[in-house]
């Protein structure tokens, strides 16, 4: 106890010590976009963050006394404050192009100077004095969006959002538990385990990230895996105890018993979803290189603190973990509807597979036609931030105004004739080519050999018009330009072209990703229980509940019938980082139960049952727990699933579905149905692996417990299966 509180606080005080280090730029994206910021970073320069501000009078034009005034305090307002460049007003030749045809809305445009990763931390002087233009013309709108602002706007709400499921995910947890346990202490144990998991994780990320850097989302994704894992690894524990002190051994027996079989089910379950998380590192992005390290982080803690701490808690708790008991209305532990399809399900084996497999394949169907689509601002519901309302007022005003596309040259001579030759070839190319907007910037280093032009691009940023736009400038008007510079090394980057390369890249890997996560969670489970049947069938039970997962994702939001239900705009795709995230987590998540679960029905089988006897027994005696800790799972996933981000619902919903279907129809139904028609088959080990070391031996002990033998104050949370 006390070694583990120690650890707690050292890798919280040793986090606290060390500055977190995020991805640069580069980190973040891939392709084309990656070259363009390698190029940056060698000459020390950085792509800028694009910032306009919005001016509008719904009575007065652009040619109005009072509305060029407004125009010209802006301007002044932005200089001023010594963080922007490239100030073009509307006001300028260069920057006629950015106002309306009604003559009733212009745009400011500038960049923020230095960084533009990280410009979102400088921007607020910038914010505040534009607010204060604004105070001086009341009935105008003069309002600031860009790279910069809406990303220091959305990190503030990411923050506030994520922290409030954090902090709302451990009373919905311990309320279930509560229910589960009916014991105020039993349920309090797993939620201490787990606030002091994610604690020290934190700590431990921050100093992982000097290693590899982490960004907000590998945080967020942390303490969601980290309160799911570290509860459902302390209940399959604690139940286990509570089960073997109902058969009358003491505290420090039923310990020792649960630390061979349920913390033998922790660990293989733990080292699965670890190497299933490994798959991201394939990926290559620095997204998921820091959602990798931050999940692994969290699951290898809070495997230790179940098998450390967690048994040392119990021995010191005894008698007292049932104090706190509560009046709640129990059931029996396997819950008599889940026992009733199961004595079913065993009578007719072939039947269940055949109904249970079709109904999941009509869920799995919609999957294949899954496509993605970053979000970009619509990520985020309209009414949700300030900025995203200005952002659809500019939308209004100027159909397609978009992030620019950033063109970055590295050739001799630049700054000479021959560059500003090919400069004046791309401002041309720019006001005759369709999709393309002026004005043309351009930045160059202090050697000329190093240069930044943007170019404006029709569309939202991250559609289809954007996208259509970027495809020609890449292909056509660049290659044009530039084609004369002799030795001369382009890329194009910027929002768009970021999407775009990542897109393709994650599109690229995922089939090297899932190909390791099959081939490892197979040589584990083959490994772990010694059957090459069984981890065959692990790898087609996990697939069909990701299918499944996959095809309610996408009916859910790819179409728009949900969208009033759960409050979102659909895009018409999945945002892109979530389907690789959901297959890896989910079949590494889905591991839990199916772990704890054959865990038992080997137990029966090492002590000399039957398969459908083992079956039986190992499904009865596991089905409170698995549907207690599925419960838990899915609330947390469905708290965060309840955050206004688009992307951050599609994997929480999709988590929940997953969780849900694994535990019921998969393991509840498929599973058992499978392994019976199987029998002894099941646990086939060819005679060329008989030397695999390890493996699952016999861990009983003493007669299976009858399922009946579980204390009558606990109760369990029972699902309709």
């Amino acid at each position: 106890m006390l070694l583990w509180v120690l650890f707690v606080v050292l890798a919280t005080v040793l986090g606290g010590a060390v500055q977190p280090r995020t991805p640069t730029a580069a980190e973040l994206t891939n392709g084309e976009a990656q070259r363009a910021e390698h190029i940056l970073d060698q000459a020390g320069l950085t792509l800028p963050a694009h910032e306009v501000v919005f001016i509008q009078d719904s009575t007065g034009t652009v040619e109005s006394a009072r509305f060029q005034a407004a125009v010209k305090d802006t301007v002044a307002a932005v200089n001023g404050t010594g963080k922007v460049t490239h100030v073009v007003s509307p006001l300028d030749p260069a920057g006629q192009a950015a106002v309306s045809a009604d003559r009733h809305s212009a745009l400011v445009q500038f960049d923020m100077a230095g960084d533009g990763l990280t410009a979102k931390d400088r921007v607020q002087p910038v914010l505040d004095a534009v607010a204060k233009v604004a105070g001086s013309y009341q009935g105008m709108r003069v309002e600031q969006f860009g790279e910069a602002s809406f990303a220091h706007s959305y990190g503030t709400k990411l923050n506030t959002d994520y922290s409030n499921a954090e902090l709302l995910s451990f009373p919905v947890t311990l309320g279930i538990l509560l229910v589960a346990f009916g014991a105020a202490m039993a349920a309090l144990v797993p939620v201490l385990v787990a606030v002091t998991v994610v604690t020290a994780a934190s700590g431990l990320l921050v100093v992982a990230s000097q290693l590899v850097p982490i960004d907000q989302n590998g945080s967020s994704v942390m303490s969601l895996i980290g309160i799911a894992v570290g509860v459902d690894y302390s209940l399959f524990y604690l139940r286990r105890v509570r089960e073997e002190r109902a058969l009358g051994r003491t505290t420090e027996a039923a310990v020792t018993a649960a630390a061979a079989t349920s913390g033998r089910s922790i660990l293989v379950s733990g080292l699965t979803v670890i190497v299933s998380l490994a798959g991201l590192y394939l990926s290559g992005n620095g997204i998921f290189l820091g959602m990798a390290t931050a999940t692994i982080t969290v699951v290898a803690v809070a495997v230790a603190g179940s098998l450390t701490v967690l048994p040392a808690l119990l021995s010191l708790l005894g008698d007292r973990m049932d104090k706190g008991r509560i009046g709640l209305r129990r059931k029996s532990a396997t819950g008599s509807g889940r026992s009733g399809v199961l004595d079913l399900v065993l009578r007719r084996p072939a039947a269940a597979v055949l109904l249970c497999a079709a109904f999941l394949g009509a869920l799995v169907v919609p999957a294949f036609s899954l496509h993605t689509s970053d979000p970009g601002v619509s990520d985020l519901p309209k009414g949700s931030l300030a900025a995203l309302q200005t952002y659809d007022r500019i939308q209004q005003a100027f159909p397609g105004a978009s992030s620019p596309a950033k063109i970055v040259i590295k050739a001799d001579g630049l700054t000479g004739p021959a560059g500003t030759a090919a400069l004046d070839r791309l401002r041309q190319a720019v006001t005759s080519t369709p999709g393309l907007r002026g004005p043309v910037t351009f930045d160059a280093d202090g050697t000329g050999k190093v240069g930044v032009a943007t170019v404006g691009l029709d569309g939202n940023g991250t559609d289809r018009t954007s996208v259509a736009a970027l495809d020609t400038l890449r292909r056509t008007v660049v290659p044009r330009a530039f084609g004369d510079l002799a030795g001369a090394q382009i890329a194009v980057g910027g929002t768009t072209a970021n999407s775009v390369d990542s897109s393709k890249h994650l599109s690229d890997s995922t089939p090297w990703v899932a190909g390791f996560v099959l081939l490892f969670t197979f040589a584990v489970m083959l490994f772990s229980f010694r059957s090459l049947v069984m981890a065959a069938l692990t790898l087609v039970l996990n697939l069909v509940s990701v299918g499944a997962a996959f095809g309610l994702v996408v009916v859910i939001f790819q179409h728009h019938w949900a969208e009033g239900l759960l409050g979102f705009t659909s895009t018409g795709g999945i945002a892109s980082w979530v389907p690789l995230f959901l297959f890896v987590f989910l079949f590494g998540l889905s591991m839990d139960y199916h772990v704890f679960v054959v865990s038992r029905i080997r137990e029966g089988r090492d002590r000399g049952l039957s398969t459908a006897r083992a079956v039986a027994e190992g499904i009865k005696g596991t089905a409170g727990v698995v549907t207690s800790a599925a419960v838990v799972m899915v609330a947390v996933a469905a708290v965060f699933g309840a955050l206004p981000q688009l992307s951050m619902k599609e994997s929480g919903v999709g988590m929940s579905a997953a969780v849900l279907i694994d535990a019921t129809l998969v393991r509840a139904v498929l599973l058992p149905a499978a392994l019976t028609l199987l029998g002894d088959r099941s646990w086939y080990l060819p005679r060329l692996l008989r030397r695999l070391p390890g493996g699952h031996g016999g861990h009983g002990t003493g007669p299976a417990p009858a399922v009946d033998a579980v204390p009558e104050h606990e109760s369990s949370v029972a699902l309709v299966v």
